[in-house]
């Protein structure tokens, strides 16, 4: 995938355009601006909003995964958050589930405390750790065509994927999605299991 680009991408278009065709697929998010730009490209029963738990994202994602192998499951992070819990990619990489995909927005800040530059900013790969944890198909992307590109791959259900995509520190407004954790929790177990039975 390319890894050139005249100007940074779009966070909100990028994450549009990457679910545009999700079907029924789950979707992740982590705290902040990942589940901003999830919520403003549409609210859905599937999605999984972390808010608060930074460093959890792909965790909370791969037991996902292997709770519904027959469901494609996709987590939203940023690179701060992905720094927070980078030994996850490690668990990820040796466990191997084919139905997980990680996307990183990297703006190499940390958005949510006032824009201090964040380890991406400063010299650590991303997706040089997610190969060298393990994984076949790790993308760093920074153009239109690469985010064209990663959109067809995405929601196939079989392959381990990672893919950190670099994208602009404009600020983009809160799309708030609900916020009621209980709500949020029984909404998504419904959407995947159906009604509780009351027997």
């Amino acid at each position: 995938m390319s890894t050139t680009t005249l100007k940074p991408l779009n966070r909100r278009t990028v994450v549009a355009r990457l679910l545009k065709n999700r079907s029924s697929a789950l979707v992740v998010t982590s705290l902040g601006n990942p589940t901003f730009d999830v919520a403003a490209a549409g609210d859905s029963p599937h999605n999984f909003y972390l808010w608060g738990a930074m460093g959890g994202a792909v965790m909370v994602g791969m037991g996902m995964a292997l709770a519904q192998p027959e469901r494609r499951v996709v987590v939203f992070t940023g690179d701060g958050e992905m720094m927070m819990g980078i030994g996850s990619l490690a668990t990820v990489a040796v466990e191997k589930p084919e139905n997980l995909a990680i996307v990183v927005l990297n703006n190499e800040h940390y958005a949510e405390t006032g824009m201090q530059p964040a380890h991406a900013g400063r010299g650590v790969d991303l997706t040089g750790i997610a190969r060298a944890c393990g994984f076949a198909e790790a993308y760093d992307i920074a153009s239109e065509d690469g985010v064209e590109t990663l959109a067809a791959r995405l929601f196939e259900k079989k392959g381990l994927v990672f893919a950190a995509i670099r994208i602009s520190i404009d600020p983009t407004p809160a799309a708030l999605p609900p916020r009621d954790g209980p709500y949020l929790r029984s909404r998504f177990r419904e959407a995947i299991l159906g009604p509780a039975s009351l027997k």
